[in-house]
C-alpha cells in the first residue's frame, strides 16, 4: 500500500514590520497659499458688501420720498410716471425741477438712456463681434497682437476726451450726414457711447471665441466645412453664451456713463423717440442737479429714485443674462 503524499503548507505572506502606510496623495497647503486663498475670500466678499453698501445708501435716500408725508403730498408717486396737462390742453411728459409747482416726470430720462444705449449697442455690437471673430479665426499670427493691443487703447480713452470729440467733431460730421435738426442728440451721444462699448464687447468676445475648443474646428473641417463656414457656423454659436455676456456688460457700460452723454446729447429733456432730437438721460441729470439740489427736498429724494432705478436696472440686466447663458449652454451642450 502506497504512502499519501505529504503537501506542505505554503508560507503565509507576512507583511514586514517595518512597512508603514501610504502617505496620503493630498498635499497641505503651505502658509502662503493660505493667505492668498484668504485675500482671494476677503476680496470677494468685499465686493458683495460694497454693492450692498451702495444700494443700501442709495435706497435709504430714496425710500423717503414714498415714506414721508409731507414729500408724498408734494410729489405724489404717481406723478413721476403720469402725463401733466400743458396749457393748449395737450398731455405732456415734462421734467421741469425748477418750475413752481416742480413736473419731475421720469419717464423723458428714462426714454433718453433706453435711445442712447441702443443706439450704442446696436453700432457697437456687431462690429466688436465680427472684429474678435476676425482676431480670432482669420488675422495673422503677427497682427493679431497689435490689433488687439489697439482695442484695449481705445478701452483707456478717457470718457470725456470720447465726450469731447462728440462734442467738436462726431456731432459736425453727423449732422451733415444726416440732416438732424439739432446738432447735438441722441445719435450724436449714441455713437460716440459705442466707442467707449465697443472694446469691452470685443474683449470678452474675444475671449470667448478662443476658448471653443480646437476640436470643434477639426471636426468641422473632417466634415468638409471651409474657414468661414466653421467659423460662423461652429465656433461663433458654440461662444454665444461668453459673447452675450460681453453684450450685456457693454448695456450696463452704456446706462451707467456719465461724460459722453453729458456732453454730446444735448440735455434737454424731451419725450420723443426721434433720434435727432436732444435728448436728456438719467446718468447726466443726476451729476448735473445733484450738486446743486437742496439735500432733503423732493427733488433731492427723486434723483435718488433715479440712482436705485439704475441699480435694480444694472442687476436686472445682469441676472437676465445670466440666465440666458445657462439656458444657451444648456441648449448646446457645454454645460450648466
Amino acid at each position: 500500500m502506497d504512502a499519501e503524499p505529504t503537501v506542505h503548507p505554503l508560507p503565509l505572506a507576512v507583511a514586514p514590520a517595518t512597512a508603514r502606510p501610504r502617505a496620503s496623495l493630498a498635499r497641505r497647503p503651505r502658509p502662503l497659499e493660505r493667505l492668498a486663498e484668504g485675500l482671494v475670500r476677503v476680496t470677494a466678499y468685499g465686493a458683495v458688501a460694497a454693492v450692498g453698501a451702495v444700494l443700501f445708501f442709495v435706497l435709504r435716500e430714496a425710500v423717503p420720498l414714498f415714506a414721508d408725508a409731507a414729500l408724498a403730498l408734494e410729489v405724489p408717486a404717481g406723478s413721476l410716471f403720469s402725463p401733466t396737462a400743458a396749457a393748449d390742453g395737450a398731455w405732456q411728459f415734462v421734467w421741469q425741477p425748477v418750475a413752481e409747482p416742480p413736473k419731475l416726470n421720469l419717464l423723458p430720462l428714462l426714454l433718453g438712456s433706453l435711445k442712447v444705449t441702443l443706439v450704442a449697442l446696436l453700432v457697437a455690437t456687431p462690429v466688436a463681434v465680427m472684429a474678435a471673430l476676425w482676431v480670432s479665426e482669420f488675422a495673422p499670427a503677427r497682427a493679431r497682437q497689435p490689433v488687439k493691443i489697439v482695442v484695449e487703447l481705445l478701452a483707456g480713452v478717457p470718457s470725456v476726451v470720447v465726450g469731447v470729440f462728440a462734442l467738436s467733431v462726431l456731432a459736425s460730421w453727423v449732422q451733415r450726414a444726416a440732416h438732424t435738426p439739432h446738432r447735438l442728440n441722441a445719435l450724436v451721444a449714441g455713437l460716440a457711447l459705442s466707442l467707449a462699448v465697443a472694446p469691452l464687447v470685443f474683449t470678452v468676445a474675444e475671449d470667448a471665441l478662443r476658448a471653443v475648443p480646437d476640436s470643434y474646428r477639426a471636426a468641422g473641417r473632417a466634415l468638409g466645412a471651409d474657414r468661414r463656414h466653421v467659423a460662423l457656423g461652429i465656433v461663433l454659436p458654440a461662444a454665444s453664451p461668453g459673447i452675450l455676456a460681453g453684450i450685456a456688460l457693454g448695456a450696463a457700460r452704456a446706462l451707467g456713463e456719465t461724460m459722453i452723454v453729458l456732453l454730446a446729447s444735448g440735455n434737454a429733456a424731451i419725450f420723443d423717440t426721434d433720434l435727432g432730437l436732444s435728448t436728456r438721460t438719467v446718468t447726466a441729470t443726476i451729476a448735473q442737479e445733484l450738486g446743486e439740489v437742496t439735500v432733503g427736498s423732493a427733488h433731492w429724494h427723486v434723483l435718488f429714485v433715479l440712482g436705485a432705478m439704475l441699480v435694480v436696472v444694472s442687476l436686472g440686466v445682469n441676472v437676465a443674462s445670466d440666465a440666458a447663458m445657462r439656458h444657451m449652454r444648456r441648449k448646446l451642450g457645454t454645460g450648466s
